[in-house]
């Protein structure tokens, strides 16, 4: 397994990591709203657009070229993606990405917005809680940061 930046032509596999990934242990606890919303933020199209954008993202991929998970860091300081195919989960993957993308950030503190459900796994990688449970569209999250040596 490796880790590079992503490319026009994986949008479509990122898509299908993230999507496979939030129907796994995340559409479970929203409304049709929140599963509405997040479809369209994870299409390929919208990671195409993002790629043009101040954000940085970067795949987990297989030695056969397979797409395994994926992280997305907006503007150098918020986590806005961090999904790994459902079967490769608890293998280390999303904490490399991790690893790899804190090392873009631009600003002492990075953030994330949790889905509830992951919020174990951030306090695992270092995240603290931070301020209340919100939701916006339908997406139920947990604010959260960790602070990263500059």
């Amino acid at each position: 397994m490796f880790i590079r930046e992503i490319k026009e032509d994986d949008t479509d596999g990122v898509s299908r990591v993230c999507l496979d990934a939030f129907s796994d242990s995340v559409a479970g606890s929203l409304s049709d709203e929140g599963i509405s919303t997040f479809a369209a933020i994870a299409s390929a199209d919208a990671f195409a657009k993002r790629m043009k954008a101040d954000n940085r993202m970067l795949v987990a991929e297989d030695n056969n070229g397979e797409i395994l998970g994926v992280v997305e860091l907006k503007e150098g300081r918020h986590i806005a993606m961090l999904f790994v195919t459902p079967s490769q989960q608890k293998g280390g993957i999303g904490r490399k990405l991790l690893i790899a993308v804190l090392k873009y950030a631009r600003a002492e503190i990075v953030t994330v917005s949790a889905s509830l459900p992951s919020v174990p796994a951030y306090q695992k990688y270092g995240f603290k809680l931070k301020g209340d449970v919100g939701e916006l569209s339908g997406l139920v999250y947990q604010p959260m940061e960790i602070s990263v040596n500059q």
